[in-house]
């Protein structure tokens, strides 16, 4: 199984949004071989209006699986209407998705008009049920890494309560891995004694505080993570750019 992850494409009015989406979705549908996924794991518009998740939904066009589940720049009333084609609803978005081979729990990390993340009682009983209930390897998909990126900005809006995620991961020994975005930066941790792949940023690439610059760098390229589970349950990642 070969699967692309991508994260925090904010689009919104702007070029420089829309364009680097757009070729980030060109160059994995142009590729010369099938994928059997493509993950978005959040903040898929920057300021949460319908009409931005409009122009989402025609981005992420792809003969390829797409599966996406919410971050903290997200509405989820609007993110129903202009990118799933639903009423309105806020309530949590989450969504189970069985491929032949794995299955994937996009789980809603999102705080409504905050930027730290948590997993209400409600999300964390459905993703219990769901893991339960699943008989192939599973990955448990969020917005918000529940571990420290050592980013001292970043590190004030991570996942919190996260040891009742750590809690219902280790009840099921069929989870491969913990796939994250927000930090806006390819990282790789672990969790709940678990791969924990953080994907890099569509929009703009994290500074660290041993690098130089600002926050955040609008100039690097943007990034995909390719997810490889081979037929003995070993896991592989790879990184790449788009330029």
């Amino acid at each position: 199984m070969i699967f692309a992850q991508i994260s925090d494409l904010h689009i919104d009015a702007t070029e420089h949004s829309v364009e680097r989406a757009t070729r980030v979705l060109n160059h994995l549908n142009d590729l010369p071989g099938e994928l059997d996924a493509i993950l978005v794991t959040g903040d898929i518009a920057d300021h949460g209006l319908v009409e931005e998740y409009e122009q989402a939904a025609k981005i992420l066009t792809s003969r390829h699986p797409v599966l996406h589940c919410p971050g903290n720049h997200d509405i989820r009333a609007n993110y129903r209407v202009g990118l799933m084609g639903e009423p309105a609803s806020d309530t949590p978005i989450n969504q189970v998705f069985r491929l032949p081979g794995a299955t994937f729990a996009m789980c809603d990390s999102s705080i409504p008009g905050e930027d730290p993340g948590f997993l209400t009682d409600d999300t964390l009983t459905w993703l219990d049920d769901v893991l339960r209930d699943t008989d192939t390897p599973a990955f448990v998909c969020l917005h918000h890494p529940p571990v420290a990126m050592h980013q001292p900005y970043l590190d004030t809006m991570l996942l919190t309560g996260e040891h009742r995620l750590a809690d219902v991961i280790q009840r099921h020994p069929n989870v491969v891995a913990v796939l994250t975005g927000h930090a806006h930066t390819a990282a790789a941790s672990t969790f709940a004694g678990l791969p924990l792949l953080v994907a890099p940023g569509v929009v703009s690439t994290l500074v660290m505080p041993w690098e130089h610059g600002d926050i955040v760098d609008r100039r690097q390229p943007p990034g995909i993570a390719y997810h490889v589970l081979d037929d003995n349950l070993r896991f592989t990642t790879h990184y790449r750019v788009v330029t």
